[in-house]
C-alpha cells in the first residue's frame, strides 16, 4: 500500500505541474561535426540593445567554425532579410565563398521565407536550434561575450561612436590565441602569424621559402581538426557530468517548461505563482537524438513545434484514472456508517488447540455493499 500511495502521489497531474525538479537537466551534450575546410560552415547570431552610433543600434556576428575566425558587421536592428542578404553577399560571399552550411537561432530574419529561399538558391544548408536552446550555437554566443568585453574596453578607454572601434576589435580578436585549434584565427586562415605591433614575427615570402605552400596548408587543416576534435572531446565530457540521459517514446505524454514564456519582457509578479509546466502534450516523433516534435493546440501555433528533451518531462499522470466519489455520510473520523445486510458464507477456521467460527457479511456502506469475512464473537450479527 506505502508503495502505490507513493507512485499514486508521484502521478499527481497539479503536483507535476508546480513542483521544481532537482535532477541535472535530461540529453547529453552533442557536438556539430567537424568542418572539412574554411568557412564551409559558419554560425551566426545577433547582438542587440546597442545604443544608436552612426545609424546603426546591433551587430551581426558571423563566425567560422574551423578557423574561429570572426566578422563583426555594424547593421541596423530594423534591417530585413533583403538588407541581410546584401551584406551577406558583401562581406561573406565575396572574401570566402558559399558557405556549405549555418548554424542559427531561430531569429525571425533567419526564419522568414525569404532568407530561407535565398540560401536555398546559394546551396547552402540551414540548420536552426531547437525553441529556447542556445547551446546549439554556443560557439556564437561565446564570441559575443568576448566581443561585448573588448567593446565596453574600447568605448571607456577611448570613448565616441563604438562604431568606428569595430575594425579595431575585430583583428584583435582574430589575432588572439585560441585554445580549441591551437593558434590564432588569423594564422589559422592564412597559414601564416599575423605581423602585429605585439609581436614582430617574421613573416613574407621568405618564410614561405623552400616548402610547399599546398603541403603546409594541408597539414595546418589537419592539425585544426585533431585540435578542435581534443577540444569537443573535452568540452562533452565536462559537459555531461552536469547532465543525464533520457529519452522518450512516440506517444508518450510530457509536460513542457513553462520557462519559455518567461521572457525579460515579462513582469516577475505576473508569473511569480504560474505552474513551472504546462500540458501535457503527445510526442509525435523523434528529431535527432536528442530533440522531440510536440503535438501543441492550435492556440501554440506560432511556437516552434521541436524542443529540446531538457525542456521536457515526462507525465506520469493517467487520464483515464477513475477516482471513487467522497461518500456523502463520511463522518469527521474518515469512517461511514454501516449496517450488515446478510450472511453470504460461513466457516470454521481449524488451528492445533481450537477452532474459531467465521462468516463473510455483506455490509451496506452508504450505497457502497462489501463484503468481510471476520471471525464471530459471542455479540453474533
Amino acid at each position: 500500500m506505502k508503495k502505490d500511495v507513493a507512485n499514486w502521489v508521484a502521478a499527481c497531474n497539479v503536483c507535476q505541474l508546480v513542483k521544481a525538479e532537482y535532477q541535472v537537466p535530461s540529453g547529453l551534450l552533442r557536438s556539430l561535426p567537424i568542418p572539412e575546410w574554411k568557412w564551409d560552415m559558419i554560425t551566426m547570431d545577433f547582438v542587440v540593445g546597442l545604443p544608436v552610433s552612426r545609424t546603426k543600434d546591433a551587430i551581426w556576428v558571423i563566425v567560422d567554425r574551423l578557423t574561429k575566425c570572426a566578422r563583426f558587421l555594424a547593421i541596423k536592428k530594423t534591417d530585413g532579410s533583403v538588407v541581410l542578404a546584401r551584406e551577406y553577399v558583401k562581406e561573406i560571399v565575396r572574401l570566402y565563398g558559399v558557405p556549405v552550411s549555418v548554424v542559427s537561432d531561430r531569429d525571425p530574419k533567419f526564419t522568414s521565407e525569404f532568407w530561407k529561399a535565398f540560401q536555398k538558391e546559394m546551396g547552402t544548408r540551414v540548420h536552426m536550434s531547437t525553441a529556447y536552446h542556445p547551446q546549439t550555437y554556443g560557439q556564437s554566443e561565446r564570441t559575443i561575450q568576448t566581443f561585448e568585453d573588448l567593446l565596453r574596453m574600447c568605448v571607456l578607454d577611448w570613448g565616441g561612436h563604438w562604431v568606428d572601434h569595430l575594425s579595431l576589435i575585430e583583428f584583435a580578436y582574430n589575432n588572439s590565441y585560441q585554445a580549441s585549434i591551437g593558434m590564432a584565427p588569423y594564422e589559422a586562415l592564412y597559414g601564416r602569424p599575423c605581423r602585429t605591433p605585439l609581436c614582430w614575427t617574421q613573416v613574407g615570402e621568405r618564410s614561405t621559402l623552400g616548402a610547399s605552400f599546398v603541403q603546409e596548408t594541408t597539414e595546418k587543416i589537419r592539425v585544426l581538426k585533431l585540435n578542435m576534435e581534443e577540444a569537443q572531446d573535452r568540452q562533452k565530457s565536462y559537459a555531461d557530468r552536469r547532465r543525464r540521459e533520457f529519452e522518450f517514446d512516440v506517444g508518450d505524454s510530457v509536460y513542457l517548461k513553462m520557462a519559455l514564456l518567461r521572457g525579460p519582457n515579462r513582469s516577475i509578479t505576473a508569473t511569480k505563482l504560474s505552474p513551472r509546466y504546462m500540458g501535457p502534450f503527445r510526442i509525435l516523433e523523434r528529431v535527432g537524438p536528442v530533440a522531440y516534435r510536440l503535438e501543441l493546440p492550435a492556440i501554440m501555433q506560432a511556437f516552434h513545434k521541436v524542443f529540446h528533451v531538457s525542456m521536457l518531462k515526462k507525465c506520469l499522470h493517467r487520464g483515464d484514472e477513475v477516482v471513487a466519489e467522497i461518500p456523502l455520510d463520511l463522518q469527521p473520523n474518515l469512517t461511514v456508517e454501516t449496517r450488515p445486510l446478510r450472511v453470504l458464507e460461513r466457516r470454521v477456521k481449524e488451528l492445533r488447540q481450537k477452532k474459531i467460527p467465521m462468516m463473510r457479511v455483506l455490509w451496506d456502506c452508504g450505497g457502497v455493499l462489501g463484503g468481510n469475512l471476520g471471525a464471530r464473537g459471542e455479540d453474533e450479527s
